[in-house]
């Protein structure tokens, strides 16, 4: 298991972006749940932030492909709106306890 950061490094309703050996994902907290998915859209294999660590609607309830507006649920990584709708996000196996969120790869 790779370590991303503290647990209090993500907040509640929160995203972040990491590279993990060479490898771009995103971590978002939810209802105090920690989902990570590989940082690449499935409508054309582009990262889904514009800006450092803004990968969430205006809402905080979806993950948002800023390049094609695809909205993704947080929870399962399926796309509900956009041109990849149907598509997933590839989901990062991951774990959270007091020493950290940690993933495997």
């Amino acid at each position: 298991m790779i370590r991303l950061c503290a647990p209090h490094e993500l907040a509640e309703a929160h995203s972040r972006g990491f590279v993990v050996d060479e490898l771009q994902v995103v971590a978002v907290r939810k209802d105090g749940d920690v989902f990570v998915y590989r940082n690449r859209c499935p409508h054309r294999g582009v990262a889904l932030e514009w800006q450092a660590d803004q990968f969430l609607d205006d809402s905080a309830s979806l993950i948002r492909c800023a390049r094609h507006g695809a909205l993704f649920l947080i929870e399962s990584g399926e796309c509900v709106a956009g041109p990849c709708e149907g598509d997933a996000l590839q989901v990062i196996s991951s774990k959270e306890d007091a020493d950290g969120i940690w993933v495997d790869l």
